[in-house]
């Protein structure tokens, strides 16, 4: 776990919530949007425990899957993310998460991870 997050946080989270979350899921997709611009920053994973870490401190806490860790936007960048709002959706296996972003969100150093676009062929649907 990270060092940086306090000790003293549940790890479980309230029943009202668990009981909205599609019960077999151990990882959930987190879409992180910009509260004020609407702009989609990154998506990132939680699990039950960094869902109720998030919901305590008002930080975004997410699940690594590559570190396999516990990890809160900015601990070490400083690019943090101030959690607003968050959203279930109607299945109960993806959250929205509204957030005061500081910085950039991306680790590339681009406020938004999806900076890529890709070129769609508009004829290629037509017929």
């Amino acid at each position: 776990m990270d060092a940086q997050l306090p000790s003293d946080l549940p790890a479980d989270l309230p029943m009202d919530i668990a009981a909205r979350l599609k019960s077999d899921l151990d990882l959930i997709p987190a879409i992180a949007q910009d509260a004020t611009t609407g702009e989609v920053l990154m998506l990132a994973y939680m699990n039950r425990h960094s869902l109720a870490l998030t919901l305590k401190s008002g930080r975004a806490t997410y699940w690594s899957r590559s570190r396999n860790e516990l990890w809160e936007k900015g601990a070490t960048s400083g690019h943090t993310q101030k959690v607003l709002a968050i959203s279930l959706d109607c299945d109960g296996d993806a959250l929205l998460i509204k957030v005061e972003q500081v910085g950039a969100a991306c680790h590339t150093g681009e406020q938004s991870c999806f900076h890529n676009p890709v070129s769609i062929n508009p004829s290629a649907g037509e017929r």
